[in-house]
Order: C-alpha cells, then structure tokens, then sequence
C-alpha cells in the first residue's frame, strides 16, 4: 500500500535551515507528482512546493519562493524540502502528497522556528 513518512522536522532559530525528507513507497514514484504542505495551528493547510515525477518542473508558494527547494530523489523514492532562510511564520506542520488516482498523505512532521 501508499506510505508515505516524513523526516527531518525539528526547532531552528530564525535565519536557520532544515531538511526535510519524505520517504515513498507503494507506488511508481517516478511519474508521481509530489508535494510539500503546511499546516500551522488554527489555519488551513497549504500548498508549500510541488515538483513533476521527472524533477524538471516546480512550483512554489510565493511566501518561501527564494528561500525553500523542493527536490527528489527518483533512485531512493524520497522527495526533499530544502528550507532555508527560515522565519517564525514557517513553523507548522509539514506534510508531503502523492498525487495518484486520489490523493495520499503522510503523518506530517513539525518545524518551529523560534528563538
């Protein structure tokens, strides 16, 4: 079955960096668009990235264009967020999406940025 796991969360200073991975199984990752939300408490979850199965297309939230990188790994089945830059209001909970005949969701993993 889709499993979708989520790594790499943690509490960074503001300025600081973190990478986050997300681990797939299940399906053909390959030709799988992949995406990177987020969800900070008592607001909607929200498109961060998405990258096509090829790796050669991307698209970003306006608010962490210039600072946040999504990549995958098409050999290891792992889609990245590379997050850089970061800011009090990147703290959420971030979830990678599978987006197959339906849509599949990881368990989400946190990130506070705090000082």
């Amino acid at each position: 079955q889709v499993q979708l796991v989520e790594s790499g969360g943690g509490l960074v200073q503001p300025g600081g960096s973190l990478r986050l991975s997300c681990a797939a199984s299940g399906f053909r990752f390959s030709v799988t668009a992949m995406s990177w939300y987020r969800q900070a408490p008592g607001k909607e979850r929200e498109l961060v990235a998405t990258i096509r199965g090829s790796g050669f297309g991307t698209n970003y939230a306006d608010s962490v264009k210039g600072r946040f990188t999504i990549s995958r790994d098409n050999y290891k089945n792992t889609v990245y967020l590379q997050m850089d830059s970061l800011k009090p209001e990147d703290t959420a909970t971030y979830y990678c999406k599978a987006t197959l005949v339906r849509e599949y969701w990881g368990q989400g993993t946190q990130v506070t940025v705090s000082s």
